[in-house]
Order: C-alpha cells, then sequence, then structure tokens
C-alpha cells in the first residue's frame, strides 16, 4: 500500500511517499479516503511531540473511510463508513485502529468531514464542557478562530448556547468564522482593545496559539474566567504569571484530548453520541479546508506550519 513515513525528522522535508506493507493487528482495518492533517503531525515530523515514534513511521492521527473488516463484538461490519483516532499511520491507504476510538459515520458528513472532524471537534467538547465549563450565554473567546480547532471550538461554544468572539488575521477568516456562529470578530493586531470596546471582559479564552498574547489573554478575563490552553502553534510555550491569577480568581486549565483518552477509553464515544446531535441539528459542520493528494503531504504541513490555513486541512487518499 501507500502511506507517507517520516524518514528524518526534518519537518516536511523529511517526509516521503513510499509502498509498505499493510499493518497487521486485531483491530478495525480500515480502507482510508481521507486523512486529517493537525498539528501534532508537524510536531512528530520534527521531533518535538511529546511521542517519539523510531524512525522511519507513518504520522496521521485521525481518518475516515470504510470498514474492511472488524472483530466480533466491535459493533462494526465491513462496509461500514467510519471515522476513527488512530494515534499514528493514519496517512496511508489502510490502517488498523482500536474499536474504542472507531466510530459510525452518519451519511450526513463527507469523509473529508469525517477525517476532519474527531480530534479538533471532541477537543473542542473536551475544552468547552469538562475543561471549561462554559454555561449558556457565557462570552468565549477564541484565538486562532479560523483554523480547523478554531472553527470547532466556535461552533461548540455555539451549540451550548455561549457567545464565541473570534481572533483572525483576515477578512476572509472573519466571514468563515461568522458562519460558524461568531457573535463578533476581532483582528490578531489589536484583539485586546477591541474585545474591551466591545464587551469589557470576557468568561472563558480558549488558546491554541500561546506565545505573547497569552498574558493579555489572562488580562481580559472576567472574575473566575477560565484560560484553556490548547496548544502553541505559534511555538513559544508561554509562562504563567501566577499574580495575574490571584487578582481575580483565575484559572489557567489545560486540555489534551489524546492524553486522556489513555486513561479513559469509554470516554470518546460518550462524547461522539452528543457531538452527532449537533451535527444532525444543524450546529455543527466541520469547515473543509484544502485538501492534498498523498505525493503533496509536505504542502499540506508547510500550509498548517505557516498559519495560512481556513478550516481543516486533509489528505485524499482514495
Amino acid at each position: 500500500m501507500r502511506a507517507v513515513r517520516v524518514q528524518s525528522l526534518d519537518g516536511p522535508a523529511g517526509l516521503v511517499v513510499a509502498d509498505i506493507p499493510e499493518p497487521a493487528g486485531d483491530g478495525v482495518v480500515i480502507d482510508v479516503h481521507a486523512a486529517g492533517v493537525s498539528f501534532p503531525d508537524l510536531l512528530l515530523c520534527r521531533g518535538t511531540y511529546q511521542r517519539k515514534p523510531e524512525l522511519p513511521f507513518v504520522p496521521g492521527v485521525e481518518v475516515a473511510g470504510v470498514v474492511r473488516d472488524a472483530p466480533a463484538g466491535s459493533g462494526m461490519a465491513p462496509g461500514d463508513r467510519v471515522a476513527a483516532f488512530t494515534r499514528l499511520g493514519g496517512w496511508a491507504e489502510t490502517v488498523v485502529a482500536d474499536p474504542s476510538l472507531t466510530f459510525p459515520l452518519p451519511d450526513t458528513l463527507s469523509m473529508r468531514g469525517g477525517a476532519g472532524i474527531l480530534m479538533n471537534y471532541l477537543t473542542a467538547h473536551l475544552a468547552l464542557t469538562r475543561r471549561g465549563g462554559v454555561r449558556p450565554d457565557e462570552t468565549v473567546l477564541v484565538h486562532g478562530a479560523a483554523g480547523g480547532l478554531g472553527t470547532a471550538v466556535v461552533q461548540v461554544a455555539a451549540a451550548l448556547g455561549a457567545r464565541p468572539v473570534a481572533v483572525v488575521s483576515t477578512s476572509d477568516k472573519a466571514a468563515v468564522a461568522r458562519e460558524c456562529g461568531a457573535v463578533a470578530t476581532v483582528g490578531t493586531e489589536s484583539w485586546l482593545a477591541e474585545v474591551r470596546s466591545l464587551f469589557g471582559e470576557v468568561d472563558v479564552v480558549a488558546d491554541p496559539v500561546g506565545g505573547d498574547r497569552f498574558v493579555d489573554s489572562l488580562r481580559v478575563l472576567r472574575r473566575e474566567g477560565r484560560l484553556l490552553v490548547l496548544g502553541f502553534a505559534a511555538g513559544e510555550i508561554p509562562s504563567v504569571p501566577a499574580n495575574r491569577l490571584l487578582l481575580k480568581n483565575i484559572d489557567v486549565r489545560g486540555v489534551a484530548w489524546g492524553g486522556l483518552v489513555e486513561h479513559e477509553p469509554d470516554y470518546p464515544a460518550r462524547q461522539w453520541r452528543e457531538l452527532l446531535g449537533y451535527v444532525e441539528s444543524g450546529r455543527v459542520r466541520p469547515v473543509d479546508g484544502r485538501t492534498f493528494p498523498l505525493e503533496k503531504a509536505a504542502d499540506a504541513l508547510c500550509e498548517l506550519d505557516d498559519r495560512t490555513a481556513i478550516g481543516k486541512i486533509t489528505l485524499t487518499v482514495r
């Protein structure tokens, strides 16, 4: 089968497409149609992720495709459309996935949508419900709001009855954020002043970017506000000035969906059922970004790295 392999830890430059043996295992065998491109893939290809697989390896943590074979009792059968969290190996024509991390894909979602909904939307759901405790009518500020994770956070916040406010860098990204349910958009260069002018303070900040906006995110929170740390797309891991937490009883809360499911394997299925309710009601709809063939996987990573992506980037495998 064809697959993308990381031959060296040089980021996108270290990728090659090769013919390799099909994977073996006792899980759900899936013929992949589309694979998600996510920030962990970029970090894995640089050797800067917390997991460091032995070279060479096939990246790709989420896929959508058709079941070829499934274990008895898994609830899946050949021919079923599914989405799966693979941990590794998703950028290939065939994967073997854990049944507990393989989910039925409704006909209302395309393969591209299925490959783009899993990690981002379950992360957004974890962030806003369990970690953030977001309540209806609370104001949620979302950094990086037009990317794959950002659009997911905006949509899930709106589905929960909150008021998402999107931080974006261009007018095109602002339009996407508004389509996802943002009640307002503010620019990356002047977001703090704009938010203060519009809302004064906010209840929750969802931040997948990090970097130099972190301290201002603390400043814009109202008393007992929550800052949700979703990642560090800016490349810089900020430090927490603890005195600011004391001033207004603020919380800084980490959100790591992949790490949590290692300890609670039944949690994603519960999330998936709730998320499908949002999909069926029309409140959640994955935003398709650009799609690339396997041979252009390096270009897909570069677009993610440049932070120019709008929506979820995917690879078309079949």
